[in-house]
Parts: C-alpha cells; sequence; structure tokens
C-alpha cells in the first residue's frame, strides 16, 4: 500500500495589534510610500505582551482541526517550524501539544527560518508516508517583533507576527484520487549564512540577538534559487510550471514575488499574496497565504498548488501539492 500526505484542513491566527507604515514612520527614518515601493507592505500584525509562539500557533491548529473536523485523539505527530520559540528547551511544539489537549505520538521543533514549513511540510510527509504516523498538524508560528532591532528600518519594517496550519492525513494512494504532497526540494548553502541571520544565540552571546540582513545580496540570490526550485519540483512531478493552478510563495517581499512570477511565465492570477496585510511572518506565511486561498474559495479541492520559499542559512526549497 502507497500512502500519500493529504491536507485535511488548515488554519489560522494572527495577532490583533495592526502596526501601520505610518506608525513605523514616526518612529523610524522612514516613510509608507518607501516601504510600499520597496516591499509591498502596508501593515503588519504584531504579539500581544505576553502572547507567546505557542499561543498563535495553538489557535490556528485549532482552527486547523475544526477545518478537518477532527479533535486532539486524532492527531499523532505535532511539527512546528519557527525560528522564535517560546523557551530554548523544551519545543514550541510539545508546549502547543500540551495546550491542544494531545496526548500521544510525537512533537518536536524545526528551524529553517523562512523556509521551515517546506521543511516541516517535507519532514511530515515522509512520517506519513511510511505508515509511521497517521495525522499530522503541521504549524508554522513565528513572533518575530521580539528579534528586531526596531531602529534598523532595513529590517523593522518587514517582519510580523502570526501563525498558519494543516492537517495532514496518510490516505491510500488508490483513494485519495491524486490528492496529497506530490514532491518537493530543500536546498541549503551555508556560505552564506551572513546574508541574513540573527547576532545572538545561547552558545555564542547568551542572548536572543537581533535580524541582521543584507538585502540587496538576499533579493538577488532569491529569485534565482526560487525559481529552480519551483522548475525542479515541478519536473519530477512530470508537470509544466505553468499548469499549476495556484502560486502560494512565502511572502517576503512583492517584488521577489513578481520577478519569479516574470522569470517562469506565470500569470499574477495564480499568485495568493497575504504580504500587504501581515508582512513576511517567516515560517507562518506560506500556511497563512495557503488558508486565505482556501477561506476566499480560490483554492478548492484537486487545485494543484505550487509553494516556495527562501530564508536565513541560506535555505530555499519548493513543495508541489494537490489540494
Amino acid at each position: 500500500m502507497s500512502l500519500k500526505a493529504v491536507v485535511r484542513g488548515c488554519g489560522a491566527y494572527l495577532p490583533e495589534r495592526v502596526l501601520t507604515n505610518l506608525e513605523l514612520s514616526k518612529t523610524v527614518d522612514t516613510t509608507d510610500e518607501w516601504i510600499r515601493e520597496r516591499t509591498g507592505i502596508e501593515e503588519r500584525h504584531i504579539a500581544a505582551e505576553g502572547e507567546k509562539t505557542s499561543d498563535l500557533g495553538a489557535a490556528a491548529a485549532k482552527a486547523a482541526l475544526e477545518a478537518a473536523g477532527m479533535n486532539a485523539s486524532d492527531i499523532d505527530l505535532v511539527v512546528v517550524a519557527t525560528t522564535t520559540p517560546d523557551l530554548t528547551f523544551p519545543s514550541t511544539a510539545a508546549i502547543i501539544q500540551a495546550k491542544l489537549g494531545i496526548e500521544q505520538g510525537a512533537a518536536f521543533d524545526l528551524q529553517a527560518v523562512c523556509t521551515g514549513f517546506i521543511y516541516a511540510m517535507s519532514t511530515v510527509e515522509k512520517f506519513l508516508a511510511c505508515g509511521q504516523h497517521k495525522r499530522a498538524l503541521v504549524i508554522g508560528a513565528e513572533t518575530f517583533s521580539r528579534i528586531l532591532d526596531w531602529e534598523d528600518r532595513s529590517t523593522c519594517v518587514l517582519f510580523g507576527d502570526g501563525a498558519g496550519a494543516l492537517v495532514l492525513e496518510a490516505q491510500d494512494e488508490s483513494t485519495a484520487n491524486g490528492r496529497g504532497l506530490m514532491g518537493d526540494y530543500l536546498r541549503c548553502d551555508g556560505r552564506m549564512v551572513d546574508l541574513l541571520y540573527v547576532d545572538g544565540g545561547v552558545s555564542s552571546t547568551k542572548t536572543t540577538g537581533h535580524v541582521r540582513m543584507q538585502g540587496n545580496k538576499v533579493f538577488r540570490e532569491a529569485v534565482t534559487r526560487i525559481s529552480e526550485a519551483m522548475e525542479r519540483v515541478a519536473e519530477n512531478a512530470k508537470i509544466d510550471v505553468r499548469d499549476i493552478d495556484w502560486f502560494v510563495p512565502h511572502q517576503a517581499n512583492a517584488r521577489i514575488i513578481q520577478g519569479v512570477v516574470r522569470k517562469l511565465d506565470l500569470r499574477r492570477d495564480q499568485v495568493i499574496s497575504t504580504i500587504a496585510g501581515q508582512g513576511n511572518t517567516s515560517a507562518a506565511s506560506i500556511p497563512l497565504a495557503y488558508c486565505q486561498g482556501v477561506a476566499d474559495g480560490r483554492i478548492k479541492e484537486g487545485d494543484l498548488v505550487l509553494l516556495e520559499a527562501m530564508g536565513g542559512g541560506l535555505t530555499w526549497g519548493a513543495a508541489l501539492l494537490r489540494a
């Protein structure tokens, strides 16, 4: 029996607090026009004081379970993609598992920064396909506002907080009707670690640190590497990349997304983007955008959806699924 990892439900959560470009322009040397022109971002959500990554992730997971018509007893694997865990240990996944009342199975975090959700989906698919687990929550959750230097306009204008989650279920390929994760392509080049990183850590500075980025260099790498990943995953699945129904990119920068669309000859109306209202929510951005596409009726069962991301490491990757 061959098993496929099929999406059964998705859920999203955004903190109530909204930080606009105009508000940012009062505290840092920038303008609404400057931010919109260079990033496509208009506003972002910021976690409240005392609101943790696990709170955001648990809220998104509850919504995903409800959409899937499932409860805690149905889940035997929780994987959280995050760069901003509640604690050094235990994992945020363990904390979310407890908050959801899941008493069985395994739980762990995965760290690949903005590419984290792609890495997490790929990892979970392997657990489901081999029959080791039956149903999993794959969560991307971030409180990136906690690691920003709010005096650095090159980074603080980009990021926001949020969480998104998918319920994946192992289904027999013969009855899945073609649905499920069809392939993925993961890469990392640690030689470029200095292009996007946090200048703190447990074993180096014993501090959390702040995000540092060489934006122009990251931009130059992004379009080429993302496009390559998308082409490879489509090629491996024996489809033309232009035949997808929906392109759900990591919401890093509107210009990067537009560059990929042009390079791969996609249509703009194939793109599901949330960047204007959410900014870059790192590992949460793909599931948040996917859930938006489901919620507004664009993504329907049977649609071909191509996901991609690039983040610190540098890491990058793509995944293809039939919804």
